[in-house]
């Protein structure tokens, strides 16, 4: 049971039995037996992660690693899914509290770490998927070629372009090799006057969680 739970004791909340069976009912019990036995990690807790971990919340995903050094700033609140009361708080913490609303009994490790190529072996270990969720294209970059050097039997879920205002049907998720997926337009890039918009950034999200969900599902040609 999460602190969320504990702290709050409220009897209207269901109990875990009630809960992932509500879940089975909507996705299958076999699926969601998958999804729950499953550990995810997200690195980068922004408009992508922060919408990507809640997404998987919502699908019963038993276990989800949230890694990011950052706080939450007033900058953030027109994409990523924190509150005005938030703001200073880490965001591994705020975001924790966010999905134990939602989803009280999945298990969260809050990883406050700014990861680099030295902590990565550290960081993963049950993880069968990770998520890259940065904003930075050289931490991305890092990132990617660690995992696919490092981990080569882990899967690997990473975004490319999703900043301004053009179509979000440009948006697509392209299977690089079979353990590396790709989602964005891979085009556009964050400048001066091609903000992010919150909805062309949940597209991608999105995209992002439904290919996880899918390569959980045993689902990983596209």
């Amino acid at each position: 049971m999460s602190e969320y739970v504990k702290e709050i004791k409220n009897p209207a909340i269901p109990s875990r039995e009630e809960f992932y069976q509500a879940l089975a009912e909507r996705h299958g019990a076999k699926l969601q037996e998958k999804f729950l036995q499953s550990s995810v990690a997200i690195c980068g807790l922004g408009g992508l992660g922060s919408l990507i971990a809640i997404l998987l919340a919502r699908a019963g995903i038993g276990k989800l690693s949230l890694l990011d050094f950052d706080r939450v700033d007033l900058s953030n609140l027109n994409r990523q899914q924190y509150f005005v009361d938030q703001i200073g708080m880490y965001k591994t913490d705020a975001l924790s509290r966010n999905i134990h609303r939602i989803a009280p009994y999945c298990e969260i490790s809050a990883n406050t770490v700014k990861i680099t190529e030295e902590n990565i072996p550290k960081l993963f270990g049950q993880e069968s998927v990770i998520c890259e969720a940065f904003d930075n294209p050289e931490t991305k970059a890092m990132l990617a070629d660690t995992i696919l050097t490092q981990f080569p039997e882990k899967y690997l879920v990473c975004a490319s372009g999703m900043a301004g205002i053009s179509s979000a049907n440009l948006i697509r998720t392209k299977k690089i090799t079979s353990h590396f997926y790709l989602c964005g337009d891979q085009v556009s890039e964050l400048t001066d006057g091609e903000g992010l918009f919150a909805s062309r950034v949940a597209v991608c999200a999105a995209h992002q969680a439904h290919t996880i969900l899918r390569i959980l599902a045993g689902l990983q040609d596209n």
